[in-house]
C-alpha cells in the first residue's frame, strides 16, 4: 500500500522530534544515579532515579492518553515536552542548590513529561493502516537512536562549562537540554493535520484501505480499562510489555555491577551499555515490518524470550563479550515486545480511544519498572548479583507461561 507524502512528512517530523528529545531520557538514565549519589552520599539510593522515572510513567500515561483522545495527539505531546522542559531546569537547579527534594521533583516532572511525549507512538499508529502500523512505530522509535548520539555532547558540554564558567558538571547538561527540547516542540507543531484526525478518516488518505466493519457508522463506545483487561489478547500484550520493561530495568543496573565485579573499566562498561541501546532502537523498523507481515504475537513472544536469554547471559557468564551480547539481546528483545504489543493494542482500538488504551499498557509498564527498581537493590544486598539476575529471568518467563496456559 502506498504511503501518502503527507503521512511520510508527519512521520519524519515525529522521528526528528524524537531524535531531539530522546537524548534527555537517555541522559536521565545515564547520569541520574550519579546525581542521586552526589546529593545523598548513598550508593544504595542510586536506583531512586530509575524508580522515579518508572513512577512518572505510571502516573502520567493514562491521563495524557485521555487528553490526547479528547483534544488530539499534538496537545498531549506538547504538554509533555513542556513538563520535561520544566523538569530539566529543576534538575539543573537541584545540583546548583544541592537539594535532594528538588532533584526528586525534577526527575518526576521530567519523567512525566518525556513519558507523556510518548503519545508520538500513538500518533504513529493513527496515521497508518494495520498492515503498516508496527513499522510506523519503528520509524518513530528509530529517532531515539539519534538522540543517544547527542547525549555525550550534552554531558561533554556540561563538563566544559563547569570548568570554564563554573557550576556543577552533573547539573549543567540539564541547562543545555532545553536547546533540544524547544526545537523538538517546534517540529511537533509543524505536524498537519493532527494524527487523530487522520486516524479517524484513514480511507481519505489510503484509497485502498477498507475500514473494519465495526468502524463503519458505529458510535464510539465509552472506553473502559476493565474491558481492555478482560480481553485475553490485550492482557497478554500488556504483560509482555511489562515483562520486557521489568527485565530490562533490572538488567540495566545489573550489567554495570556485573562488569565492575569482574574488573572491567568504566569505558568497557559504557561500551557494553552502548550495545544495549543499539539493541533497543536500531532494529525497530525491521522488527515492525516482521510484526506487520507475520503477526504481532510472532514478534512479541520471541522478543520476551530474547530478554530472558539475555538476562541469563548477563547473570551467569563471565567473559565481557558474552555479557555484552546478553545486554544487547535484552535491548532488542524489549524493542520487539514493545513494538509488537503496542501495535496489537492499537489494532484493537479506534483512534478516539487508542490513547487511553496504550496509556493503560504504559501505566502497567511503568509500575513494572518501579517494582523492578525497588527489588533490585535489596536482592543484590541480601542475596548477591545472581538473585537479581534470576528475578529478571523469572519476570520474562511470566507472559510465556501465561500464553501457554491461555487459549486465544
Amino acid at each position: 500500500m502506498h504511503i501518502p507524502p503527507l503521512i511520510k512528512r508527519n512521520t519524519f517530523l515525529f522521528a526528528l522530534s524524537q531524535s531531539f528529545t530522546g537524548a534527555g531520557m537517555s541522559m536521565g538514565y545515564g547520569i541520574g544515579p550519579l546525581m542521586v549519589v552526589a546529593l545523598t552520599g548513598s550508593a544504595s539510593l542510586a536506583g531512586l532515579s530509575v524508580g522515579l522515572f518508572g513512577l512518572s510513567r505510571f502516573v502520567v500515561a493514562y491521563p495524557v492518553g485521555k487528553i490526547s483522545d479528547a483534544y488530539g495527539r499534538k496537545p498531549g505531546i506538547l504538554l509533555g515536552l513542556m513538563l520535561a522542559l520544566v523538569g530539566a531546569l529543576a534538575l539543573w537547579q537541584s545540583m546548583a542548590v544541592t537539594s535532594t527534594w528538588l532533584l526528586a521533583l525534577g526527575m518526576l516532572l521530567f519523567g512525566m513529561g518525556m513519558n507523556a511525549a510518548q503519545q508520538m507512538r500513538v500518533a504513529a499508529t493513527d496515521m497508518f493502516p494495520p498492515s503498516m502500523r508496527a513499522q510506523a512505530l519503528g520509524y518513530v522509535a528509530l529517532g531515539s537512536l539519534a538522540g543517544l548520539l547527542m547525549m555525550p555532547v550534552l554531558i561533554g558540554g556540561g563538563e566544559y562549562l563547569s570548568l570554564h564558567v563554573g557550576g556543577h558538571a552533573l547539573g549543567l547538561p540539564w541547562l543545555l537540554l532545553p536547546l533540544l527540547i524547544l526545537p523538538g516542540m517546534a517540529v511537533v507543531a509543524l505536524v498537519r493535520p493532527d494524527p487523530k484526525q487522520i486516524g479517524m478518516n484513514l480511507s481519505a488518505y489510503y484509497p485502498d484501505y477498507v475500514p473494519p466493519r465495526r468502524a463503519e457508522g458505529a458510535p464510539v463506545r465509552a472506553f473502559s480499562p476493565r474491558e481492555l483487561l478482560r480481553d485475553p489478547r490485550m492482557r497478554l500484550a500488556i504483560v509482555s510489555n511489562c515483562a520486557g520493561q521489568g527485565n530490562m530495568a533490572i538488567v540495566m543496573v545489573l550489567t554495570a555491577l556485573v562488569l565492575h565485579h569482574h574488573g572491567h573499566s568504566l569505558t568497557a562498561i559504557a561500551f557494553s551499555h552502548l550495545w544495549h541501546s543499539i539493541g533497543m532502537f536500531a532494529f525497530t523498523v525491521p522488527l515492525g515490518k516482521l510484526a506487520d507481515r507475520y503477526g504481532r504475537e510472532w514478534v512479541m513472544y520471541p522478543g520476551v524470550a530474547t530478554t530472558l536469554a539475555g538476562a541469563i547471559l548477563v547473570t551467569y557468564t563471565t567473559p565481557f563479550l558474552l555479557i555484552t551480547i546478553g545486554t544487547f539481546l535484552v535491548g532488542i528483545g524489549w524493542a520487539a515486545a514493545n513494538v509488537a504489543s503496542t501495535a496489537l493494542i492499537a489494532d484493537r482500538y479506534e483512534s478516539a480511544e487508542r490513547g487511553r488504551a496504550i496509556g493503560v499498557a504504559d501505566s502497567f509498564a511503568g509500575g513494572a519498572a518501579v517494582l523492578a527498581a525497588i527489588v533490585t537493590g535489596p536482592l543484590i544486598d541480601y542475596s548477591g548479583l545472581p538473585a537479581a539476575g534470576l528475578t529478571a529471568v523469572l519476570v520474562a518467563a511470566v507472559p510465556l507461561i501465561m500464553r501457554a496456559m491461555t487459549r486465544v
